[in-house]
């Protein structure tokens, strides 16, 4: 029986054309699926920081990181899923909200410290940030209510202190 537990992922790869598609063949090959994805450039523009969420069995996950670490274009991929990270992943969610609950919705809102974004006569649309179990909770709270749309980014990360991410 494989253990699928929940892995995330950073990479540090040079900023071209091509290195995403790779990337996510290393990850196709074996068969391990990609929960979420996110790439931004870094401080140097020439290279990019990836924060890649899966879920799957660890002795797959090691074989896909020594694969990762060998292509070019990969400076560094590393699993934190032992390591004390901060990590934050930000949320966009429409719910439905007629008058007679509006106070409710919005004062729920207030104490998931959500960000009003728009809000019409039948919906509310929130920003929420914070770790990915927040954000869990906070669609599971407003399940009751219809939740009419939710975007997510995925995680992003970085290692506290001195400490690279990288």
């Amino acid at each position: 029986m494989q253990n699928n537990d929940k892995h995330t992922i950073s990479l540090y790869v040079s900023n071209k054309p091509g290195v995403l598609i790779r990337i996510a063949l290393v990850f196709a090959r074996r068969g391990f699926n990609i929960d979420s994805l996110v790439v931004s450039e870094g401080h140097d523009p020439t290279f990019s920081h990836m924060t890649i969420s899966a879920t799957g069995d660890r002795k797959t996950l090691d074989q896909i990181l020594k694969q990762l670490n060998k292509l070019v274009d990969v400076v560094h991929a590393k699993d934190h899923m032992e390591d004390t990270v901060i990590e934050r992943e930000m949320a966009l969610m429409k719910v439905r909200c007629p008058p007679d609950k509006r106070a409710e919705i919005i004062q729920m809102a207030h104490v998931f410290q959500c960000e009003t974004i728009d809000l019409t006569q039948d919906t509310v649309t929130f920003q929420v940030t914070g770790e990915t179990t927040k954000l869990d909770n906070v669609h599971a709270m407003f399940g009751p209510y219809g939740v009419m749309e939710l975007v997510r980014t995925g995680k992003v990360l970085i290692m506290p202190g001195t400490a690279n991410t990288f």
